[in-house]
């Protein structure tokens, strides 16, 4: 249990329902995992005969390979080793990740990404307001406060490593860039799944949803884009609540009462799943979200205990219905 459940002001009940949750969650867990979880010493079974390379998180102790961390058996070709379960972010080429611009420089923008180094995004290495592939000029530089600048939110792509270790980023598409109009969320970076889809539209809320491989999370007014990748492909079983229909978008100043309501229903059911610990996917934001509804929960009430007990005892019902088909 997180620190910030344990926080709770739990009433004898409460902690019961969430006691017998989250056991039967770790249960659930443990039996999908036996073979794989390893604690610190445990023995991991390999053929020594095929030449096998100990990686991170494994060691050699009287002739056999044991884990020096917790975490879960990997294996690439002869390469064993051990992922962390509550690893930091690992960036990797061709990462989805929110920023916040911390500093601007020569021709750069140093980005914050939830990573032990800073970001850098190049004036090359992206789109320009007007929209025309050409060369970067002096001008150009000296108005790059005027396309981002301190404490911005931009979003981006993961283009290359430099020698240090930091990360080279790319923004050359109309569905990366600046962030406005929504909030800015940090979850565990272990929380946040890679997967072929990191943008969604939830059509239902009119509201954009962009899920960083770094942890960082955007839950923003609906902007609309040119570009088709930017929008998530998920199938029909949805009905309407995530679809890849784009809506007019008026020039508005503001951000109306009901979309602002949105935002803050969706980042309070992210922040309830990330204080869970809890996987944070769209589908189950999503769930998370229409319970709230069904209850007739305020928004403000979703950050109390008894919503909390209520996420816990539902997803572990998803889980348990998952396994048995």
């Amino acid at each position: 249990m997180r620190d910030a459940v344990e926080q709770l002001p739990l009433n004898q009940t409460q902690k019961l329902r969430l006691q017998n949750a989250l056991q039967k969650l770790e249960s659930l867990s443990s039996k999908a995992n036996s073979n794989t979880s390893v604690t610190v010493a445990d023995s991991i079974p390999v053929n020594h005969e095929d030449g096998v390379l100990k990686g991170h998180g494994t060691s050699e102790l009287n002739g056999e390979v044991v884990a020096t961390i917790c975490g879960v058996v990997e294996r690439v070709n002869k390469l064993v080793y051990v992922r962390g379960l509550r690893a930091r972010y690992k960036p990797e080429v061709g990462d989805i990740i929110v920023g916040r611009v911390i500093e601007i420089a020569h021709k750069r923008w140093k980005l914050e990404i939830n990573f032990s180094q800073d970001a850098v995004l190049m004036l090359s290495s992206m789109n320009m307001p007007d929209g025309i592939q050409r060369r970067r000029t002096a001008v150009d530089e000296l108005n790059m406060r005027s396309i981002f600048e301190e404490d911005d939110v931009v979003c981006a792509e993961v283009r290359n490593f430099h020698n240090d270790g930091s990360l080279q980023l790319q923004a050359r598409s109309q569905k990366y860039g600046k962030l406005e109009r929504g909030q800015l969320l940090t979850v565990p970076p272990y929380l946040v799944k890679r997967s072929k889809q990191h943008f969604h539209y939830l059509k239902q809320y009119e509201i954009d949803l962009i899920v960083g491989c770094n942890g960082f999370i955007w839950v923003g007014e609906h902007v609309e884009v040119r570009d088709i990748m930017a929008i998530d492909p998920i199938s029909n079983a949805e009905q309407n609540v995530v679809t890849d229909e784009k809506p007019v978008k008026l020039d508005q100043t503001h951000t109306t009462l009901e979309k602002r309501q949105n935002i803050c229903r969706i980042a309070n059911a992210i922040r309830v799943l990330s204080n869970l610990g809890f996987s944070v996917t769209v589908e189950v934001i999503l769930e998370v979200v229409n319970l709230s509804i069904s209850e007739n929960i305020d928004i403000h009430e979703m950050l109390g205990s008894e919503f909390y007990v209520m996420v816990a005892e539902r997803e572990a019902e998803r889980r348990s219905a998952l396994k048995k088909r």
